[in-house]
């Protein structure tokens, strides 16, 4: 035990070994296991780490088969509280993939479900991910970020009656929702109906801040019944206000192993849950670490609203500048923030709303929802880790339910998901637009480099629709910008504004080499494009699947999902609105530039236009936000463009 600069003494817990469940099964074992729950619905869960999102299953009807992971302490804890199969697998190996497959083939498993590794897609996991790789030479191709091809190659060739796949909602932003788009393309495929939701644990129970995306498929019914919202908000005090109290004192040990517990005289709902078949008089892992001499005078001082510039200047150790939230005591009559895996290294986001020290293993497992009979094997940290990188049970049970079985329906063999019709109709009708007077509009043949990079000028012009036409199909067919065509736009444009966008062509102007095909992405560095015209330029060229997300577009995305994420969260679930409707594959791009122009020419703020002349809006039978009599109007060109395109 040493002390060195941490000012306490540093030791390491003692190890916590558990003893595998009674009903639990080695592989060599499982067909006898299998026998002995023959008729039970059974899920395997991929990724499992401690096992909440295998506690919410169960706690849904589900019986665990199998639970997976590599993580050698987590499997240790998930043994110990789960019957059936803990295998140690890296899913990434295809030989260990064909290995868990063979096991499961054994059983008729109901339900799959996951969260492969979501590290690399977190934003300081991509920074901290970009630092090793420039720094210390490791592999940019992180395999981890490859690990959800895994957990798909799996529930392709075992073809549960269910999928349930979890991550952070910036698995999704931070690639425009590309690989859940990818992996709801193949479900389908695969006959499955999907529905892909961005979900606050808060609404199913649980007492913190965290949002989680969630991705579910069912191939007996397109039918996803979540449980009604909870009906009041879980505070910090209903979650932990039972847990012993303690007279912190510096660099002294805090909590124990197991510590007498008395119930309170009037417990909440939240407590008597969580204290469900725990010893009665008993509460295990109440400890964290000891504190520091000058943090529990900063403890002392501080109030659930103080930021750590307000800590006295003599005390503080970081820069005030750079960690204006390094210290959070937390709130009695709040929810907590969001439990990570950080909390394994430092508890200074999580201090105990009284108490002058961070929160303890239970108080942590207790804020995840873990109840008390649920132990963690492995040291302190190992339990902190655990617990933080879980999945809070109440939200695995909430996703859970809503693909459980429905009474009176089997497998169909011609389910027909929704939102694919949808997708196929969006699709018709642009295909139809493109080959039409509106190419221009859309990926294609015609959009190359130099179309794509006027209409990206042109973009935010306000042109009246014959106007933009006229010019585009000046610039059609050619293949770059000489001199005589450069001029010839400008003459051509109507108005002041149009010309001096326009005029941004100009240095690129008799550049043969830069509309080459294979130079295409760099016309927007050289001519200065804001963001907005760079995604509209990208998305026109077709090849690289994006979201362009513009205020027009969120609208159509919201009124057809009936949704309000056009004004409210629209980076967010305003993007899982529009994946319903763009999808993934080849016309992808193609449905995308479909919903720019229904967001512009037909789907206005304030009283939308679902007919115009000779035409209709192709979402119109399923838009929920259509009005009760349609208007025509005349069609001007412009767009409102959010400039945060990217996360």
């Amino acid at each position: 035990m040493t002390k060195g600069k941490y000012g306490v003494p540093l030791e390491r817990s003692d190890y916590l070994e558990l003893p595998p469940h009674p009903d639990h099964c080695t592989e060599e074992g499982f067909s006898q296991w299998l026998e002995r729950h023959r008729g039970e619905r059974l899920a395997a869960d991929l990724f499992t780490g401690a096992g909440g999102l295998s506690l919410g299953i169960q706690a849904a009807g589900w019986t665990m088969a199998a639970g997976v992971d590599f993580d050698e302490r987590a499997l240790e804890t998930h043994a110990h509280n789960f019957s059936g199969l803990s295998l140690p697998m890296d899913l990434g190996n295809p030989d260990a993939r064909d290995r868990l497959v063979g096991l499961l083939k054994q059983a008729k498993i109901d339900l799959v479900a996951g969260g492969p590794p979501c590290q690399p897609f977190s934003r300081a996991g991509r920074s901290k991910i970009r630092d090793l790789v420039r720094n210390h030479g490791r592999d940019p191709q992180d395999h981890r970020k490859q690990l959800w091809q895994a957990y798909l190659d799996v529930v392709t060739r075992v073809q549960p009656r269910a999928v349930l796949m979890e991550n952070v909602p910036d698995m999704g932003l931070g690639d425009d929702f590309a690989v859940v788009r990818i992996i709801e393309e193949k479900l389908e495929d695969l006959g499955y109906a999907t529905q892909v939701r961005l979900v606050d644990a808060w609404h199913y129970g649980v007492p913190q801040h965290r949002k989680r995306l969630i991705l579910l498929a069912r191939n007996d019914i397109e039918r996803f019944d979540w449980q009604p919202r909870a009906q009041r908000d879980i505070t910090l005090r209903d979650a932990i206000f039972d847990l012993p109290r303690f007279e912190v004192e510096a660099k002294e040990r805090v909590g124990a192993r197991e510590l007498p517990y008395q119930n309170p005289q009037e417990p909440s709902d939240f407590v008597a849950m969580m204290r469900e078949d725990a010893p009665e008089d008993v509460i295990h892992d109440h400890m964290t670490r000891r504190v520091r001499e000058d943090d529990l005078q900063i403890f002392a001082g501080m109030t659930s609203t103080t930021l750590y510039p307000d800590i006295p200047a003599e005390l503080r150790r970081y820069r005030a500048d750079n960690f204006t939230d390094k210290y959070k005591r937390l709130d009695w009559n709040e929810r907590s923030r969001s439990i990570t895996a950080h909390i394994a290294k430092d508890g200074y986001w999580y201090i105990h709303p009284e108490d002058n020290r961070t929160l303890t293993v239970r108080e942590a497992a207790r804020i995840q929802t873990f109840p008390d009979r649920f132990r963690f094997a492995g040291t302190r940290s190992d339990a902190f880790r655990q617990i933080g990188n879980a999945v809070p049970p109440l939200l695995g049970r909430a996703a859970a339910s809503a693909v459980a079985p429905v009474d009176g329906e089997g497998q169909r063999q011609e389910l027909r998901p929704h939102w694919r019709a949808v997708r196929q109709k969006l699709g018709d009708w642009a295909q139809a637009a493109r080959e039409g007077e509106s190419w221009y509009q859309y990926p294609g043949p015609e959009m190359r480099a130099p179309q794509a990079a006027v209409m990206a000028l042109l973009s935010g012009s306000r042109l009246k629709a014959n106007e933009l036409r006229g010019i585009m199909e000046t610039v059609k067919g050619k293949k770059g910008l000489t001199t005589r065509l450069f001029e010839q736009l400008l003459r051509q444009a109507p108005t002041a504004p149009a010309r001096e966008r326009l005029s941004r062509l100009k240095p690129l102007v008799d550049d043969r080499y830069a509309w080459r095909d294979d130079n295409q992405h760099d016309v927007p560095d050289a001519l200065g494009f804001k963001p907005a015209e760079e995604a509209l330029y990208t998305l026109l060229l077709g090849d690289q699947d994006l979201l362009l997300i513009t205020q027009g577009v969120l609208r159509v995305g919201a009124r057809v999902n009936n949704s309000e994420a056009d004004r409210t969260n629209r980076l967010t679930d305003g993007r899982v609105n529009l994946i319903r409707l763009v999808g993934a594959g080849t016309n992808a791009s193609l449905r995308m530039a479909a919903l720019r122009v229904i967001g512009n020419e037909y789907c206005t703020a304030k009283k939308p236009h679902c007919s115009l002349p000779g035409r209709q809006c192709p979402l119109l039978k399923h838009c929920v936000g259509k009005p009760a009599e349609d208007d025509l109007y005349s069609v001007t060109f412009g767009e409102e463009s959010i400039e945060a395109e990217q996360p």
